[in-house]
């Protein structure tokens, strides 16, 4: 058994090909940015999606496990025997009744353009109300809000669609043609799903998008369909191969690493920092979100930075400005670990892109406070992981106060590599982290989700345990200080943040209006 696993992320495509006792045979990524055509607004083009799934899959199955196209110790290119997909979410896709994307997608939390709607919707429908029926509050990762903002901004668009799609579903789409979306991610269309019937409630559907033909729900490892002969013409696919549901990319990176038991709690380590606690019942704490799990029978408390890897591959592209070449994140990590606990001074808020939990602001800025002319680069980036370390603490800290019992932590994510940064997180939390052997995040996920559609693989013996990183009982009392300095940062300096979030807008219209403004 040989399953194909690919995921739609923020930064880049990835693919993973698997063997049937979870051995990686062959990977493949394929880069991209994301559109930010003004501020608060991030969106991609859905499109993208399909060509890169289809441009890795024709790489992946032409490899071998000794290198060679086509050949290789198992006798010839690899027949793939199921394929599961994932991806950021939640997302608004609208489509037309053929699927066809009507627009670039707007994309998860990130995306703050509907602040608005989010209001005015929590008026109509009632804010406890919308908490108890759907487990999270209306905010910026709302699918809802969204929807509505596309109705008043772009009322032609919403003429012609019909459809919802994240990125999971719409490689569903094009790969069987089968219109599905699985629980998780309904569950994270708020106010569209009913977490407690874990069903679609059709009156608020109605009321926000009456045109919408909702998808058939399934669970994440549910065989959605089969490929079809247009989309194995596309990707090399064998015709009929079963394809599986799939679902949100964190909750497929936490099955990559075993963390969908009662009292897991993962810490996803990427260009966002995610953090999903495993519950056996539900679990409502306003200043988070509560889903339903990725696996029948389980809820989820989740929480999520808006910026983590974005601001160290921002501060990278900074520091490499002059000489036209950035150091690489290496390079950096060990500036960083020589800048040693607290960055000689710097302490930094890391709401570049507003934050979500536990504060729910889209007008949240970031700040570096202490700064001064002697500060170096690895200051700068020792303070940004840093930064996300309180975070992770703060996230926690909610989730405990609400009632959660964290037994278990599981990092994952290309930000586990080299060790600084999971170090730095268990010393400021003082929670141990278990990293797997294998860090491939939610690509794996997805294969092992689909090796579960067709087979009964653990994810024990898939991917054993390689690490325990533990808290340095030496710096306790010092991040300790320096965490109670980080609480009281964002609300000494949130009116001046906000005030100069209006100004970013402002100056972006005066900026569009510009007779030169597109060139």
């Amino acid at each position: 058994m040989t399953v194909l696993g690919v995921d739609i992320g923020t930064s880049s495509s990835k693919g993973v090909l698997v063997d049937d006792d979870g051995t990686v045979l062959a990977t493949a990524v394929r880069p991209h940015t994301v559109d930010r055509p003004r501020p608060g607004h991030v969106e991609m083009d859905a499109r993208v999606w399909w060509d890169e799934f289809a441009s890795l899959a024709r790489e992946l199955l032409k490899s071998s496990p000794d290198g060679a196209d086509g050949g290789g110790s198992r006798g010839g290119p690899h027949r793939v025997t199921a394929v599961g997909v994932s991806g950021m979410g939640p997302c608004v896709t609208l489509t037309d009744a053929a699927d066809t994307p009507l627009r670039p997608a707007i994309l998860y939390g990130v995306d703050t353009r509907a602040t608005e709607q989010i209001a005015r919707l929590e008026t109509e429908l009632g804010r406890d109300a919308v908490l108890r029926r759907c487990g999270s509050l209306l905010s910026t990762q709302a699918v809802g809000p969204k929807i509505a903002w596309l109705a008043e901004h772009e009322p032609e668009t919403v003429a012609r669609a019909r459809r919802l799609h994240m990125p999971s579903s719409y490689l569903v789409r094009r790969l069987t043609g089968a219109y599905v979306l699985d629980h998780h991610s309904a569950s994270q269309a708020v106010p569209l799903y009913d977490s407690v019937a874990q069903e679609w409630y059709a009156p608020w559907t109605r009321h926000i998008a009456p045109w919408l033909e909702l998808p058939r729900l399934l669970w994440p490892g549910d065989i959605a369909g089969r490929v079809t002969a247009e989309a194995a013409d596309a990707t090399g696919l064998p015709v009929g191969v079963p394809v599986i549901a799939g679902t949100i990319d964190a909750w497929s990176e936490a099955l990559s690493v075993g963390a969908q038991h009662t009292g897991d709690l993962m810490l996803m380590y990427g260009s966002t920092m995610f953090l999903i606690h495993t519950l056996a019942d539900r679990l409502l704490v306003p200043e988070l979100w509560s889903t339903v799990g990725a696996l029948p029978g389980t809820r989820s408390l989740a929480g999520g930075m808006a910026t983590s890897g974005v601001i160290t591959d921002w501060l990278r592209e900074l520091f490499g400005a002059r000489e036209h070449m950035a150091p690489d994140h290496t390079t950096l990590l060990a500036e960083a670990e020589a800048s040693g606990p607290g960055a000689r001074g710097l302490l930094m808020l890391p709401y570049f892109a507003g934050e979500r939990t536990p504060v729910a602001d889209p007008y949240a800025r970031g700040v570096i406070a202490g700064l001064t002319v002697e500060h170096t680069r690895g200051d700068l980036y020792r303070a940004a992981l840093e930064a996300t370390a309180f975070g992770v603490r703060h996230n926690v800290e909610a989730m405990r106060a609400a009632g959660a019992d964290v037994r278990r932590v599981v990092a994952v994510g290309g930000g586990t590599r080299g060790g600084l940064w999971t170090r730095i997180v268990s010393s400021v939390t003082g929670l141990e982290q278990e990293v797997r052997a294998v860090s491939l995040g939610a690509s794996y996920g997805a294969a092992f989700l689909a090796a579960g559609a067709v087979g009964a693989p653990r994810i024990d013996d898939w991917n054993p345990v390689h690490e325990q990183v533990v808290p340095d009982p030496l710096l306790r009392a010092r991040y300790d200080e320096l965490y109670a300095l980080y609480l009281g940062l964002y609300p000494a300096t949130r009116d001046i943040s906000h005030a100069l979030a209006g100004h970013q807008v402002a100056a972006h219209r005066r900026n569009a209006h510009r007779p030169d403004a597109h060139g």
